[in-house]
């Protein structure tokens, strides 16, 4: 093909996608809708998944689009959009036609549809650098369009314990309240150019927390403080990052902090673990991080990273001879980030980590193989020695760790293969192996196998798995997806795992197995309609009050999901969700049910946007509670479980004050009709209702 033709073509293509309604649009931050592009990704809620997290690298992803002529069939595959083959046709494109010209060609590839195009456009650019390297570096960092200033406030409407005047006990003592005010504080910092460089920090405070200046405990008025400066490109360095990060090589068993999803209604894409490399960290979350220095050095096929780190950790410590310090020890590690009362904050970056990690890796010249090897070794300031349990026998004691890990992608034409081996100082072992396929242009197929040993210790690790942690676990996954016609499409997983040792709250060797089927009708952009089961069985403890059987004897719990989900556009700018999940349980020969119904509105008038939802709930357990997203204010994430008898409604308004100002304001009630007090402990609310407002303003400073 000339180049005069395909220019000719990208010509046409642009005028016949122009003709679509809002398509364009889709590239711009207050056009693009994050919340629904996660809402899709986690319609599957689990309490095991740090949403937050999640949430925050999707947005990393989104700020740092994709260059579609220097990306690799790894890096397009992280997305969690594009099938194996759809990711094939791009890379044979590329090869065979050279450099894309426009966004508007993708629609020349074979299996890329206007909705699949509409999705990838938030994330990914053609030559994003063009001209971005004429001023030095401070210049550019300040002169950005990207750079902006967000300041969050969030507050309770009715009081919790932990607020109210102390009361005293008979030995003359006041009980524990909260030292702080009651409001939660955010404000970050950003500015950042794709693969030019990332200057940003973050500063968080919780309800409860008081504003103090103690620099030995990492607190600088605000309780956390979060920074990083990241630098691309610069010569041979591909990245260097000084401050908060972290990273993602291989398969997740030893550096797993990428964007991962793990199951749910994306049954292929996001099984399989992406090497994405040292991102900076911005999340306001106080574990899971590296702080210090970080380097990728790139030569030809070879590339080298180095992790140097040393960060605080809040600590609960044990000293048993207070005359020697040496009898001083870890007894755990909390992670909630929580500094309110005067035991929290006694536990606040009382102790530290240190981590000397490393990945060496080759990619072939037509990247489409992957090899390379990770190493990271820990060591805690004083020994780690967690309270003994018969379940946690297994578990990581001591003062230092060391794991290393050998990892694979290959990928040929429609075809993905991945895994990776580990081995821990404790001779534990871990590995996952898979096959990603698209069999033929209507079915993909994805194939995967983890196996993680009792004694095996990742601090840092986030594999594919049943469980939060790569340990313990052996399974077996198979998922589906199967398009026959545009507008129809069904998807479904079954996984099979057991535990050979040991858990919480399971004191016994048990297994189980979880299947999920989706079936999803979409009329173009007017009306899109899923219906949605999920079935788990897992084997756990008959507690005392359940049975009088001791704790150890062990019974099957089945739990069933079912999900009816409608959305409707009503003309330009009004749309509407209507959603029912109903659940039930089975365990121990008793069997408990739960809903809930939830009708949301969007709605648009020139510079305002509305967003809202009333809901109605009835769980008769915990086990049946309902996870349903909400939309919060611009990079928050809010999804609340609905527990109890009630109902709960929120409003959200955005108001687009001028192109360099936008405010965000919400408000949410939660009414339960079974209760006269929420919440336990210095959390305890009296009455039935519990209601928040959030006000947020973001300023970008060159827009």
């Amino acid at each position: 093909m000339s180049f005069l033709k395909k220019i000719l073509i990208n010509i046409l293509l642009a005028t016949l996608l122009t003709l679509l309604s809002n398509f364009s649009k889709a590239q711009s931050n207050e056009d693009f809708d994050v919340e629904a592009f996660a809402e899709e990704l986690f319609a599957t809620q689990d309490e095991d998944l740090n949403y937050e997290m999640l949430y925050e690298n999707l947005l990393q992803i989104y700020l740092n689009p994709l260059d579609l002529n220097q990306c690799n069939a790894d890096e397009l595959q992280s997305l969690y959009i594009l099938s194996p083959l759809q990711v094939h046709n791009f890379m044979r494109h590329r090869d065979t036609f050279g450099k894309i010209l426009s966004i508007y060609e993708l629609q020349s590839i074979p299996d890329f549809n206007v909705s699949i195009i509409k999705k990838l456009m938030p994330f990914i650019s053609i030559n994003p650098n063009t001209g971005q390297k004429v001023t030095n570096l401070p210049q550019r960092m300040f002169t950005e369009k990207t750079a902006y200033f967000i300041y969050r406030v969030k507050t309770n409407l009715e009081t919790r314990k932990g607020f109210t005047p102390p009361d005293t006990l008979g030995n003359g003592r006041l009980t524990s309240r909260y030292l702080g005010s009651p409001e939660s504080q955010y404000l970050r910092f950003r500015t950042q150019h794709s693969k030019d460089f990332s200057f940003g920090f973050t500063l968080d405070k919780d309800a409860g927390e008081s504003f103090q200046w103690k620099p030995r405990t990492q607190q600088y008025g605000f309780n956390f403080f979060s920074y990083h400066l990241s630098l691309y490109n610069k010569g041979n360095w591909k990245t260097i990052t000084i401050g908060d990060y972290q990273a993602q090589f291989g398969q997740g068993l030893i550096f797993g902090a990428g964007f991962s999803v793990g199951k749910g209604a994306e049954t292929i894409t996001t099984t399989r673990r992406s090497s994405t490399g040292i991102k900076p960290y911005t999340s306001a979350m106080e574990s899971g991080y590296f702080r210090g220095l970080s380097a990728t050095y790139a030569k030809g096929n070879l590339e080298g990273s180095i992790i140097l780190s040393h960060v605080h950790r809040d600590a609960s410590l044990e000293w048993p001879d207070s005359t020697n310090e040496r009898s001083k020890y870890i007894k755990s590690l909390p992670e909630s980030g929580y500094h309110r009362t005067p035991t929290e904050i006694a536990q606040k970056a009382n102790s530290w980590e240190q981590n000397l990690g490393g990945n060496l890796s080759y990619i072939s010249t037509n990247k489409n193989l992957q090899i390379g090897i990770n190493s990271l070794a820990t060591k805690f300031k004083y020994p780690y020695l967690r309270q003994s349990q018969i379940y946690n026998a297994f578990e990581f004691r001591g003062q230092f760790n060391h794991i290393h890990s050998a990892y694979f992608s290959f990928n040929h034409q429609n075809h993905f293969l991945f895994g990776e081996g580990a081995i821990s100082k404790s001779s534990g072992k871990a590995f996952v192996l898979g096959i990603m396929s698209s069999l033929n242009e209507h079915l993909d197929l994805v194939f995967h196998i983890r196996d993680f040993g009792r004694k095996f210790h990742s601090f840092y690790g986030n594999a594919f798995s049943e469980g939060s942690r790569p340990i313990n676990e052996k399974g077996i996954y198979l998922g589906l997806h199967y398009q026959p016609k545009r507008n129809w499409k069904w998807s479904g997983y079954i996984d099979q795992f057991r535990f050979p040792w040991l858990k919480y709250r399971s004191y016994s060797a048990s297994s189980g197995y979880e299947w999920l089927q989706r079936i999803t009708y979409s009329n173009r952009k007017k009306l899109s309609i899923y219906f949605q089961i999920r079935e788990e069985q897992k084997d756990r403890n008959i507690t005392a009050n359940m049975n009088e059987m001791p704790a150890y004897q062990i019974a099957t719990g089945k739990k069933r999901n079912f999900t009816l989900n409608l959305d409707q556009n009503i003309g330009k700018n009004y749309s509407t969700r209507t959603r029912i999940q109903w659940s039930s349980f089975d365990f121990d020969e008793k069997k408990t049910t739960g809903f809930a119904i939830a009708q949301d509105f969007n709605a648009a008038f020139g510079k305002w946007k509305y967003s809202g939802r009333i809901a109605l709930f009835d769980t008769e357990d915990y086990d049946n509670r309902q996870y349903i997203y909400e939309k919060n204010v611009l990079w928050a994430f809010s999804i609340p479980s609905y527990y109890g008898q009630g109902m709960r409604y929120y409003l959200l308004s955005q108001f687009k004050a001028s192109r360099k100002l936008n405010i965000w304001l919400r408000w949410s009630r939660s009414i339960y009709t079974d209760r006269e007090t929420i919440g336990s402990g210095l959390q305890e609310v009296k009455g039935n209702t519990l209601s928040d407002i959030t006000f947020q303003v973001r300023y970008q400073f060159n827009k």
